[in-house]
């Protein structure tokens, strides 16, 4: 650490531009970014994940139309900006509340229009929410005569939050709908528009009115409008590098990506681990998945098929109330990202990916701990999982996988037909090992075949081929291993290789055969 470089406060949490700059945190500069925004157009929409960034941006917009200019010393926007202009700004945020309670949607909005109005020292002509909104742009571009820049800060929360109770999820997404629509009546009152969200919500649902909306989403120069880069990193926050794992950092951290060949850092997740100086999942553990965990269990998604998901760009961008694809929830809060694309039939298909190890592991966490029901035993097995694919116990690991099964609640099998199935146990077998350092590839892509499992840990490869008994014969996983030679193509790493043939019976829903040879 240098004199021109010195440690700076950790920005954890603060969402206000004037605190960041004022106060000496560190601050990567995306004000570069606003200056493109504005000169290519005017109304813009961005979906990132939670805590990516997206209120401080918008803070930052807020300042810049402001004309606060000391704020903006030594950054790119000081010298690109034109200070002599200064407009009205009106920034709404549905970030707080309690949007399950009918009516608190428009309670809310109105007690923000009510601030607004003070501020300002003007005094409301109407009642609703729209009207009163399109009445306070005319009038302040009127005042001031400069156009007014409109800031919507978790435009979808109102929707997100109720979507467990589609009735009051359509009635806030039509009252929204309504708000956003009043923008597009007062165009000529608008200079500048910029929502953020988590989730991208189709123009046809709620932004009908709004059809001049640009969504820069998956527009490749903006892909690091939030986030860290590699060299941010390097330079912002070089000084607190020192003594920390510079390759755990990116496997941990870094891998989301909106359309460009450059991968970002999550910022909460560095700048916790910057904070506390361990390795642990920060950011998925800031906030609760639940939803997310039930809907994959009630839609009997394995676990194993969300790693290399296919989806058309389209498809990642339709989200609305009781419509909803596996894919474009998983991409949209950020526990998939883009893994590479290619057009097809004219459209552009996207391969989604885990991110990072964080949410690999995490996210299978979730999900072996919400099949199995019982989390303080299922941590206590991942333990013991870890020790015996250390040592090649495999008497340890038969009596575990049994276990295992053995625990998944009757409940599960009963409302989910795909416990009749191979993809069953594979879901059960791969969060498991998922849930340890293991490096697990499903339905893994050789001449011979495709394998069901392939685990590398500790030194040693885990071939696991599965068969439900009552459908195949004895025998026949350990036969399929070995006639189809799955082995070979992991012989060069010069590691010990074992099969494992497991069979299952419907009946018991647990081992009905464990076979073992090392090749």
């Amino acid at each position: 650490m240098t004199a021109s470089n010195p440690r700076r406060r950790l920005p954890i949490g603060i969402q206000t531009f004037c605190e960041v700059r004022e106060e000496g945190h560190y601050y990567v500069d995306k004000t570069g970014f606003a200056l493109q925004l504005v000169a290519e157009g005017k109304h813009f929409l961005l979906s990132r994940p939670r805590r990516f960034g997206k209120s401080l941006f918008l803070d930052t917009l807020k300042e810049l139309f402001e004309g606060n200019r000391e704020l903006f010393a030594g950054l790119e926007a000081d010298q690109g900006w034109n200070w002599s202009l200064r407009h009205p700004v009106v920034r709404l945020s549905f970030g707080r509340g309690n949007y399950a309670e009918p009516g608190y949607l428009q309670a809310n909005l109105m007690a923000q229009l009510d601030s607004i109005d003070r501020q300002a020292g003007l005094k409301s002509l109407y009642d609703s929410g729209p009207d009163r909104f399109a009445c306070l742009l005319e009038r302040l571009h009127r005042r001031n005569r400069q156009r007014v820049a409109v800031l919507v800060d978790e435009y979808d929360k109102p929707i997100l939050d109720t979507l467990e109770d589609p009735g009051i999820a359509r009635a806030n997404r039509d009252y929204l709908r309504g708000l956003y629509s009043a923008i597009k009546d007062s165009d000529a009152h608008v200079r500048f528009c910029f929502l953020t969200g988590v989730s991208k919500f189709s123009k046809v649902s709620l932004f009908s009115g709004l059809k001049n909306l640009f969504d820069i989403t998956l527009e490749a120069q903006y892909s690091s409008i939030c986030g860290y880069t590699e060299q941010d990193l390097e330079t912002v926050f070089a000084p607190e590098l020192e003594g920390l794992d510079r390759t755990g950092i990116r496997e941990c951290y870094k891998g989301y990506t909106w359309g460009a060949a450059e991968r970002v850092y999550n910022p909460f997740d560095v700048l916790l681990l910057f904070r506390k100086r361990t390795f642990e999942p920060w950011w998925f553990e800031s906030g609760s998945p639940t939803f997310l965990i039930d809907t994959l269990v009630q839609r009997g998604v394995q676990a194993a098929a969300l790693d290399g998901m296919v989806a058309s760009e389209r498809r990642l961008g339709t989200f609305d109330v009781g419509g909803i694809a596996t894919e474009a929830l998983l991409f949209q809060i950020g526990y998939l990202t883009l893994g590479g694309s290619e057009r097809r039939r004219g459209r552009r298909y996207h391969r989604l990916v885990y991110p990072n190890r964080e949410v690999r592991q995490s996210l299978n966490e979730s999900l072996a701990d919400a099949l199995t029901g019982d989390v303080s035993k299922r941590e206590a097995d991942c333990d013991r999982l870890e020790d015996v694919l250390r040592t090649a116990d495999f008497e340890g690991l038969e009596l575990l996988l049994r276990s295992v099964l053995a625990g998944v609640p009757y409940q599960w099998h009963s409302r989910n037909p795909i416990a009749r199935y191979e993809g069953y146990y594979a879901t059960v077998l791969y969060t498991n090992f998922q849930s340890v350092t293991a490096d697990v590839t499903a339905e893994d892509s050789s001449s011979a075949g495709r394998l069901d499992l392939a685990v590398r840990a500790y030194g040693h490869v885990y071939l696991l081929e599965l068969k439900v008994h009552e459908r195949a014969g004895p025998g026949s996983a350990m036969g399929q291993l070995k006639d189809r030679g799955y082995a070979e193509k992991y012989r060069h790493l010069g590691e010990p290789v074992h099969l494992l043939g497991l069979e299952f019976s419907e009946k018991t829903r647990n081992l009905a055969r464990f076979d073992v040879e090392s090749v």
